[in-house]
């Protein structure tokens, strides 16, 4: 039970801040959060789980039951964690933590429903990388969006509206999208499923159970490549996917700096970690025959993330920007197929929302003190702020991939893996690999430029507020995230890559799946 009482001691500790007078509320979120972050350190310690949740792996603090039937579908609450799972849940925890102690300068009016609806936010997530059961994970899925939407919409900037509006939609619709497009699989399947769960679903797919539908006019293959591109579409919007990102910068710049640092650390990962689970899980003949426009589709997102993020002016765009490009190393790592590149993938996943959330805490504190993120309004602020300059240093450093940083180990193992791979024909992935990797001095090139124009040479500022050392509350989460982001540089195996390589060895052993899509007999 204790992923139940992980989601329980989150829903608990928000009804309680809830109701917590504004005066203490920081303080009581904070302490409560820590709760959450013991238990998933205890879980990880203690974590057992080997193999795939959808292939048949042991999961740890796995419970199954059921729940309702719907229709001819039994469904069940059906939680597990696997090798994937663990470190993201790990993740939101500590991100949690860290974005509520940040948030105890900026967030001045309405606190104990700000931080109520963070620790709602924060059970959602949990929720979500822990389902196993299609409707569990689509309720958990669809339930993120209500906290984020009033976050955004309350607490935010001057067009806060505008942003929270369409983030709302753009999500709302793609969540239709793939909804569409899972059911499509679920009807083809027909009487070989009785279920809504998730490894059910997989293995049955992956045994080429998939029928036709509409009296045989949709044939598997084409059941099955329509399911793929839809889901494809939905969680790529979460991720987001070039062209699916215009809601992204929007929604950061306008967000309180402690929710960027939960939109860009964990809410973006549920978009690839569903497109890991179902697109490539489940559908692995499907992605290697779309091998080459997804490949493109990630380089695109590299190299015009990279380039948008060098025309900004606004950090919080810059970092924004660069979330783009980090993302489409992972969909790289992904469409590799090797072991190298899922678990790099997945590796990327924690390195960037650990990295991204360091950079949004250091454009925080900066606005805390400046009251601008214009980089062109500010100049040689070391001087006056070294250890949050120190900070972003070090969070610059890690983007662009310095040795002995998680970003390093990340990208090294996304590398590695993509130019292993044979799911493009000759030398495919090797020349997608090396477009990529130039992204690398895009992004050294715009944190350069942004840090050489902000932050060093003398001190110049066009504002009418001191600029002073930042509090200790707002210092504590950058270092904390500074001190992880290079113990998994340094010891990745020893932390999560380990459990993560184990987790997507199956996808790899198994190669194209067992029976071709289409061979069997499921029918609708």
């Amino acid at each position: 039970m204790m992923i139940e009482a992980l989601i329980g001691l989150c829903l608990l500790g928000a009804g309680v801040v809830m109701f917590t007078p504004d005066r203490y509320a920081a303080k009581v979120a904070f302490g409560w959060s820590l709760l959450p972050l013991a238990l998933s350190g205890l879980m990880l310690l203690n974590f057992d789980g080997t193999g795939n949740a959808l292939l048949g792996g042991t999961l740890a603090f796995e419970e199954q039951f059921t729940w309702i039937t719907l229709g001819p579908y039994d469904l069940s609450w059906h939680v597990g964690l696997d090798g994937i799972s663990m470190p993201l849940v790990a993740l939101s925890t500590l991100l949690t933590s860290l974005a509520i102690l940040s948030a105890w300068t900026p967030i001045t009016k309405r606190q104990n429903q700000f931080y109520g609806l963070v620790l709602l936010l924060e059970a959602s997530l949990v929720g979500v990388f822990a389902a196993l059961d299609f409707f569990l994970y689509f309720v958990f899925w669809e339930a993120v969006l209500i906290p984020m939407y009033f976050l955004v919409g309350i607490w935010g900037g001057a067009r806060r509206k505008y942003a929270a509006i369409k983030f709302f939609v753009y999500t709302n619709i793609a969540s239709l999208v793939l909804f569409i497009g899972f059911f499509g699989l679920v009807f083809g399947l027909g009487d070989s499923i009785s279920s809504l769960d998730l490894p059910e679903i997989a293995q049955a797919l992956r045994a080429g159970e998939l029928g036709s539908l509409a009296g045989g006019l949709i044939g598997p293959e084409l059941l099955a490549l329509s399911a793929f591109v839809a889901m494809f579409i939905g969680f790529g919007v979460k991720v987001p996917i070039v062209p699916f990102h215009t809601w992204l910068p929007d929604a950061h710049v306008e967000a309180p700096t402690p929710i960027s640092v939960l939109l860009a650390g964990v809410l973006l990962k549920m978009g690839t970690y569903a497109l890991l689970r179902f697109n490539f899980t489940m559908l692995p003949e499907v992605a290697r025959s779309l091998a080459v426009p997804i490949a493109a589709l990630a380089v695109i997102s590299v190299i015009y993330g990279a380039l948008l993020a060098l025309g900004q002016s606004d950090l919080k765009r810059v970092v924004a920007y660069s979330s783009v490009s980090s993302m489409g190393y992972v969909i790289l790592g992904l469409v590799a197929y090797t072991s190298y590149g899922l678990g790099g993938a997945t590796f990327q996943m924690v390195s960037h929302g650990l990295i991204s959330g360091l950079m949004f805490a250091c454009v925080g504190v900066i606005y805390n003190v400046t009251h601008t993120r214009e980089i062109g309004d500010m100049a040689g602020i070391a001087e006056r702020m070294p250890l949050t300059v120190g900070a972003f240093v070090a969070g610059a450093f890690a983007y662009a991939g310095l040795p002995l940083m998680a970003g390093f180990a990340a990208e090294f193992f996304i590398f590695v893996g993509a130019f292993q791979s044979t799911v493009i024909a000759g030398n495919g992935m090797a020349v997608m690999t090396a477009l990529a990797m130039f992204g690398i001095v895009i992004v050294a090139g715009y944190l350069l430029w942004a840090m050489q124009r902000s932050l060093f040479g003398p001190f110049e500022f066009d504002g009418d507020y001191d600029v002073t050392r930042a509090a200790r509350h707002d210092v504590v989460p950058l270092v904390v995230l500074i001190i992880v982001i290079i113990a998994l540089g340094t010891f990745p195996d020893d932390t999560f890559f380990r459990m993560i390589t184990d987790a997507v060895g199956p996808l790899v052993d198994g190669g194209p799946a067992e029976a071709a899509i289409g061979s069997g007999g499921g029918s609708s």
